[in-house]
C-alpha cells in the first residue's frame, strides 16, 4: 500500500458500510481494485450482493423519519462538515483516486478531490432553502405546499469520477431529507470508501450507507429493491435504458445521468491572433485529454469552419500532441490510464476500425495492447463525416474526430445528429452567433469559450439518451429528490 501512501484499515476492506458500521460480505467474496497505470493490485474489498443491499436498505428505512425530522440546517451543517473533512485530507484521498482511476493526479484527482469537497459545502450551506408556496384561494381558505424527501435513494456511480459524483448524489439525497444506499464502481471504489470513513462518526446510522459490488449483483440488487423510492444513476446509456426499466416497473422515481457525443463549434472570429491560441486550448480541455477523454461531456466531435480550419487544427493537434502521458501518481503527467483493459481494448477497435475505414491522424495513433499501463494518446482524426460509427458513438477515450463546415444550417443539423444531448461547447465572441447557437443546439449544457467542468450551483443534466433529471443545483436537488405535498386549510 505504499503507492498510496495510505493503508486502508483491515474493517475499510470489507467494502460495505451498513448502519453506522463497517460490513463483511455474507458470502466472504472479495474484488481486486487495479492499479491502471502500474497493472498491480492495490487492495481487494468486499463482493457485496443483494443481501448487503437488503440490509442496507433496511437500515435506511429504520432510520429515515428521523432524519427527515430534522431541521434542514442540521443537515446541512453535517454535509459542511464533511466537506471540512475531505479539504483537510484532500491530498491523501486525491493520491487514492488517482491509483484506482488513473486520473493523473496533478491534472485531475486533485481538483477532484477539492471539488468534491466543494460541492459537500455547497449543499451543507443551500440546504436550508427547501421552500415551498403559499397558494392565495381567498379569504377562509388557506393552502401551502411543502418539499418532502421520498425516502431511500439507491445511487449508482461509475469510475471516471466517482468521488465527484458520490459527493454529488450523497449530499443531494442527504440535503432533502433522504437516506442513502451508495454503490460504488467495482474498478474504483477506494476514494469513496475514504469519504465513507471521514462520515463514519458524523451522520446517525442507516442515513449513509455504502455497498461494493458488481454492477450486475449488487448494483441491479439495488435497482429493483422494493424499498428503493428513488434511483440515481450515472453511468452508459445502454445500462441506464435497463434502470429505467426496472424503476419503471413499480412507478418509482429515477434521475439517469448518461452518456455523451457533445459537439464543439469552431466559428471563424474566435481563431483571431489575439484568440486562436485560447481557442486551441479550449478545444483540448473541452475534449478532456487530460482525464483521458473519459468524460460524458467530451466534446469529441469537433466542427471547425474551413476558412480557419488551416489556422486552428496544427495548433489544437500541437497541444494534444505535447501533453505527456505517464503514471497517474507522476507530478509530471498531463494524462494517465485508461481504467481497465477492457475499457481500452474498446479504445484500440474504435481507432483501428476509423483508421481501416481511411481516417486521417493529425496526430496519434492506433494503440496498442500493453503489460505497461493502459495509457492512450490523444487522438484527432478527420477525413471523415458525421455518419462514420466514431462520430456517432461514445468511444470514451481520447479520440477526436474534427469535421471541416461551411453551411451554418447545415452544421447544426449535423451537431443536433445525435441520440446524445448532453453537453456542447461554441467559440464565438459574437453575442448574436452565441445567442443564435445556444437557442438552435440540443444540448442539455451550452459553454461557450471555454471547455470547463461543472461548478456546484449550475443546472446539469441532458437530454434524448443521454438521461433525465439534473444534478448540481439545489434546484436539481428539490425537483428529482423531494415530492411537492399541499395542505389546503378551511379557516
Amino acid at each position: 500500500m505504499a503507492i498510496l501512501d495510505y493503508t486502508l484499515p483491515t474493517d475499510g476492506l470489507a467494502g460495505s458500510f451498513i448502519d453506522g458500521q463497517w460490513h463483511w460480505p455474507a458470502r466472504g467474496e472479495m474484488l481486486a481494485v487495479e492499479n491502471p497505470s502500474r497493472r498491480e493490485t492495490i487492495c481487494e474489498i468486499g463482493r457485496g450482493t443483494k443481501v448487503e443491499i437488503s440490509l442496507a436498505v433496511a437500515a435506511a428505512e429504520r432510520a429515515r423519519q428521523d432524519w427527515a425530522a430534522r431541521p434542514a440546517a442540521e443537515r446541512g451543517a453535517m454535509l459542511t462538515e464533511l466537506g471540512n473533512r475531505l479539504t483537510t485530507h484532500a491530498e491523501e484521498v486525491a493520491r487514492v483516486l488517482a491509483a484506482e482511476s488513473g486520473n493523473a493526479v496533478r491534472t485531475q484527482s486533485r481538483g477532484e478531490a477539492m471539488g468534491a469537497a466543494g460541492v459537500l459545502k455547497y449543499y451543507g450551506g443551500v440546504a436550508g432553502e427547501q421552500k415551498g408556496e403559499t397558494l392565495p384561494f381567498g379569504p377562509g381558505l388557506m393552502s401551502y405546499s411543502t418539499r418532502e424527501p421520498l425516502g431511500v435513494v439507491g445511487s449508482i456511480i461509475p469510475w471516471n469520477s466517482p468521488l465527484q459524483l458520490g459527493a454529488v448524489k450523497i449530499s443531494m439525497a442527504l440535503a432533502t431529507g433522504n437516506c442513502i444506499v451508495l454503490k460504488p464502481a467495482e474498478d474504483a471504489p477506494l476514494a469513496v470508501l475514504r469519504l465513507v470513513e471521514l462520515a463514519a462518526d458524523i451522520f446517525p446510522p442507516g442515513v449513509f450507507n455504502v455497498v461494493t459490488g458488481l454492477g450486475e449483483e449488487a448494483g441491479a440488487a439495488l435497482v429493483n429493491h422494493p424499498g428503493i423510492a428513488k434511483v440515481s444513476f450515472t453511468g452508459s446509456s445502454e445500462v441506464g435504458k435497463l434502470v429505467a426499466h426496472s424503476v419503471a416497473d413499480r412507478v418509482a422515481n429515477v434521475t439517469l445521468e448518461l452518456g455523451g457525443k457533445s459537439p464543439c463549434i469552431i466559428f471563424p472570429d474566435a481563431c483571431a491572433p489575439e484568440r486562436i491560441d485560447a481557442t486551441a486550448q479550449g478545444v483540448v480541455n473541452a475534449m478532456r485529454f487530460a482525464r483521458q477523454g473519459q468524460s460524458c461531456t467530451a466534446g469529441s466531435r469537433l466542427f471547425v469552419h474551413k476558412s480557419v480550419w488551416d489556422d486552428l487544427m496544427p495548433l489544437v493537434a500541437e497541444k494534444a500532441a505535447a501533453m505527456k502521458i505517464g503514471d497517474a501518481l507522476d507530478e509530471d503527467s498531463d494524462i494517465g490510464a485508461v481504467v481497465n483493459e477492457e475499457r481500452y481494448s474498446e479504445i484500440c477497435a474504435y481507432v483501428a476500425e476509423a483508421e481501416e475505414q481511411g481516417a486521417t491522424f493529425l496526430t496519434g495513433e492506433t494503440p496498442k495492447a500493453t503489460d505497461n499501463g493502459f495509457h492512450p494518446i490523444p487522438t484527432i482524426l478527420t477525413g471523415l463525416d458525421n455518419s462514420w460509427r466514431i462520430a456517432r458513438e461514445e468511444v470514451f477515450g481520447p479520440v477526436l474526430v474534427a469535421i471541416p463546415w461551411e453551411d451554418e444550417a447545415d452544421m447544426i443539423a449535423q451537431a443536433n445528429d445525435t441520440h446524445y444531448g448532453l453537453a456542447a461547447f461554441i467559440f464565438s465572441h459574437d453575442m448574436s452567433t452565441v445567442i443564435r447557437m445556444t437557442r438552435a443546439l440540443e444540448a442539455g449544457w451550452v459553454q461557450v469559450n471555454q471547455g470547463g467542468g461543472q461548478i456546484p450551483g449550475m443546472s446539469y443534466g441532458g437530454i434524448k439518451q443521454s438521461g433525465m433529471g439534473s444534478e448540481y443545483s439545489i434546484e436539481g436537488a428539490l425537483e428529482a429528490y423531494t415530492y411537492r405535498k399541499c395542505v389546503t386549510v378551511a379557516l
